[in-house]
């Protein structure tokens, strides 16, 4: 497809090639609204329903490359959506890989089980969650994307991140950072970018209900 081509073709360089060959086999217009198919590939969010988006090409590409995913690695990823983001971290880490993904709106959590059916992806486990208390009963991960601003690092996924492990997140309420979280001996936090996500929702986020 000539418009996956071009947005994919304008982040040569600045994003690892993995990540881009990553998202080119993943079809994105499966994991958007039927009648938004034809903007799949504009590099911006799209509505998905229930006051959620689906984060821009761009950022999901970001997010990818500072996880630096391997193949065969466990991921967690938080604030499922429709699916898209798990199923690019999918491509990445492979067949031997696992994503396990949680999504705290059952109907959103369904279709994108049905999404990721649709576009033969086949290890990425959906679960439906508090995604601010990660998922204990699969840690530790290598791997941690979250994609909605928590007030701080939630404890649970400092917790479930492998030492040596990756996560990525972005913090805040008004003003929000992407940091990336590298844990050696202890945790290393770092500023990436400024950022615009929903926020999480639940006990490690911004309470229990929607702001």
């Amino acid at each position: 497809m000539d418009q996956k081509k071009r947005l994919l073709d304008g982040m040569r360089g600045r994003i690892n090639e993995s990540v881009l060959d990553a998202m080119s086999r993943v079809p994105r217009e499966l994991f958007v609204p039927e009648q938004l198919r034809d903007r799949a590939y504009e590099d911006t969010p799209l509505p998905i329903g229930l006051g959620q988006t689906i984060s821009a090409p761009h950022m999901v590409a970001i997010m990818s490359d500072l996880l630096d995913v391997r193949p065969g690695m466990k991921i967690l990823e938080v604030g499922g959506g429709s699916g898209y983001h798990a199923a690019v971290l999918a491509a990445l880490t492979g067949p031997q890989g696992r994503v396990y993904s949680v999504e705290r709106m059952a109907d959103l959590a369904a279709a994108a089980r049905r999404n990721l059916r649709a576009a033969g992806i086949e290890n990425v486990t959906v679960v439906e969650g508090d995604g601010s208390l990660g998922l204990p009963e699969h840690a530790p991960y290598d791997r941690i994307s979250v994609a909605a601003s928590a007030p701080k690092i939630p404890e649970p996924l400092k917790e479930q991140l492998q030492v040596g492990g990756k996560m990525v997140l972005p913090v805040g309420g008004g003003s929000q950072e992407l940091i990336l979280v590298t844990r050696k001996n202890g945790l290393l936090a770092e500023e990436k970018m400024g950022v615009i996500f929903v926020p999480l929702i639940g006990k490690e986020g911004f309470g229990e209900r929607q702001i």
